[in-house]
């Protein structure tokens, strides 16, 4: 009898340890601030909503991005914890060579493929695959079956949506998370990346969005009061990249003035990172005409830097450009749109700021801060990586993550009492089982 239940206990035990379930787990709100440099928030005065999170709880000093420091990369390694390489989105605009596949910064309809999503899985699959409910608002990818999987629910993204829209998903996502029809609920707002693009990262514009932000944030914050749920949610909020600002007129890199565009198979974006396929005849004259450009550097596939942990994805280019901050490289300036600013007569380039540049460049540093009963209280933090993000969350949804880039050691400080200890690993819990077995042999 007891030989039997020794052998049921350690199987209980090795489930248990298995599963993620033996950590004491809190509801988790996510949000995703697209564009928020690390700076933004700094007249924290005139930001009473940002100081009331930073004082009830941690912010670290930067949040350095995955390369490139694109949007879409940088949401897939901030919710798998792997670095571009890994779980393969590596760009706003991909093409596969093999089935002449595009994915279009998400708007197409080959951007909802698998073969761009399926590379790694993102948290919320993670969440809904042990049975737990994810609320998703606006979030880009969660109208998307990952995996065969799908969040219980998905407001699907739209341009630039509205501070009501922001407002509106922050109260449904605290009743469904104070309700228990949701363990976790993820909000993505683009308005602060919008004008950083349209009117530089220090406009006024930029500056009264991040105001607009801080009005919300100080909803939210009274609403956590007023619904009880100080004691039982925790909440993370985080930027994919920062945003730098671009000389339209003075820093161009056109390359139709160095290379015949006919001699490239296919070109995919503009900006500080492109990804370029010259016709294999053409492949070395093209390199060569390319290494010649000045505040550009060309990589061949494999001579990609290392630190990037780019180079190994399924979807990068034989070619890749990338232009030294504040430069702009496009096939021509024919080819873009300019816009009429009202104050001047002069037509104007279509953007004043950009992001996408080597991701260790100061201006590309995004911001993270948290707040809620698994988090210390009125602590400044040393910088961490985007990739260090999901083992966090992983911790205070009390799930074990799967392999990742992320380093815990960056991140552990950030949380309070036990919740900070380390996970019992699977070779652990292998052993816990081997040890049981041997008692009762």
């Amino acid at each position: 009898i007891m030989s039997r239940l020794n052998l049921a206990c350690a199987i209980a035990i090795l489930a248990v340890l298995l599963s993620g379930s033996c950590f004491a787990s809190r509801k988790l709100l996510v949000f995703l601030i697209d564009g928020f440099r690390y700076d933004y928030m700094d007249d924290l005065q005139n930001l009473p909503g940002f100081k009331e999170i930073m004082d009830n709880g941690v912010k670290v000093d930067y949040m350095t991005p995955d390369f490139p420091s694109l949007s879409y990369p940088n949401y897939y390694s901030l919710m798998t914890g792997r670095y571009c390489e890994v779980h393969q989105m590596t760009g706003n605009y991909m093409w596969d060579q093999g089935s002449l596949k595009e994915f279009l910064i998400g708007i197409n309809p080959d951007s909802r493929l698998p073969m761009w999503w399926d590379g790694s899985e993102p948290i919320w699959v993670t969440m809904q695959k042990l049975g737990k409910k994810v609320f998703m608002y606006y979030w880009p990818g969660c109208e998307v079956e990952i995996l065969g999987v799908r969040p219980s629910f998905c407001e699907e993204y739209v341009y630039n949506p509205t501070e009501r829209n922001l407002t509106d998903s922050i109260e449904r996502a605290l009743d469904g998370l104070r309700s228990g029809r949701a363990d976790m609920a993820a909000v993505y707002y683009e308005k602060i990346d919008v004008e950083g693009h349209h009117y530089g990262p220090m406009s006024s514009q930029v500056k009264t969005a991040v105001q607009r932000l801080d009005n919300a944030f100080q909803v939210l914050n009274q609403n956590i009061k007023d619904k009880n749920l100080s004691d039982e949610l925790n909440v993370i909020m985080f930027s994919d990249h920062g945003m730098t600002e671009i000389k339209w007129m003075e820093k161009v890199i056109e390359l139709v003035t160095y290379i015949n565009m006919s001699d490239v198979v296919k070109m995919m974006d503009r900006g500080p990172v492109v990804s370029l396929w010259p016709k294999q005849a053409k492949y070395e004259e093209v390199y060569r005409a390319l290494s010649s450009v000045r505040n550009m550097n060309v990589y061949r596939r494999n001579q990609v830097p290392d630190r990037f942990h780019y180079k190994g994805g399924k979807f990068v280019s034989s070619l890749t450009l990338v232009a030294d901050p504040g430069w702009f490289i496009t096939e021509s300036k024919s080819k873009l749109p300019f816009w009429q600013n009202s104050s001047s007569p002069e037509p104007q380039g279509w953007q004043h700021g950009w992001h996408g540049y080597d991701n260790e460049f100061v201006d590309m540093r995004g911001f993270f801060l948290a707040q809620g009963p698994d988090f210390k209280r009125n602590v400044r933090a040393a910088p961490i990586r985007a990739v260090d993000v999901y083992n966090l969350m992983c911790r205070t949804l009390g799930i074990l993550p799967l392999p990742n880039n992320g380093s815990w050691s960056r991140v552990e400080y950030l949380l309070s009492g036990s919740v900070g200890l380390a996970w019992p690993s699977p070779l652990r819990a292998l052993g816990l089982l081997a040890l049981v077995l041997s008692l009762q042999a």
